[in-house]
């Protein structure tokens, strides 16, 4: 048991070297979870507002829905990222 145990512990996960396809899939995520949220947050803008004017499609988004979507958006693309590059399909 310690034997397999010491192994397990060696072993190195293979992650995907960083190419065009996987910043698409980022890039993807994003504006996916950007899409879901732009009409799923109830009360946007209720925090402070962003200290620059970014585009129409920002328009009533504070600091903290900023946050939590890039947040949001970049856990999804990471799991997509090491879920497809662990399928064989990166």
């Amino acid at each position: 048991m310690l034997f397999s145990t010491v192994l397990l512990a060696q072993t190195v996960p293979t992650t995907p070297e960083w190419s065009f396809k996987v910043a698409l899939i980022m890039i993807l995520c994003n504006v996916f979870v950007l899409a879901i949220g732009k009409y799923a947050i109830q009360k946007p803008g209720a925090g402070p507002a962003l200290p620059v004017g970014l585009p129409m499609v920002f328009e009533g988004f504070g600091l903290p829905e900023l946050l939590a979507i890039g947040s949001l958006g970049h856990i999804l693309g990471a799991g997509m990222i090491l879920g497809l590059g662990n399928a064989g399909l990166l």
